[in-house]
């Protein structure tokens, strides 16, 4: 975030949801409107994916709307398929590493 503004009133925001005097949900909703009115906040081009973040990490998964959930449900899907055919590849070397070197025996 580039406001300082907003830096610091997430801040005030946050120990007041973590004292359970505010709803998560109303300090996501402060955020959206300090950055609808904000010319600093509209400028930063990374300002919806830290929204994203705090979001993310505040709300409890329930309180996340459904399509933003299954969205992120999809790229853990995906990350997770990546990776395991990163480590099928890993293993299909290895296992023809391993064909040359018995040949040569």
């Amino acid at each position: 975030m580039q406001c300082e503004r907003l830096i610091g009133l997430a801040k005030s925001w946050y120990l007041h949801v973590r004292d359970e005097t505010m709803a998560p949900a109303r300090m996501i909703t402060f955020i959206k409107n300090h950055v609808a009115q904000c010319d600093v906040c509209q400028e930063d081009p990374d300002i919806h994916d830290e929204i994203g973040k705090i979001t993310e990490m505040i709300l409890p998964k329930s309180k996340i709307p459904k399509a933003v959930r299954l969205k992120q449900e999809q790229e853990e899907e995906a990350s997770q398929l990546t990776s395991i055919d990163d480590m099928d590849e890993d293993s299909d070397i290895e296992e023809d590493d391993l064909s040359d070197s018995d040949s040569s025996i």
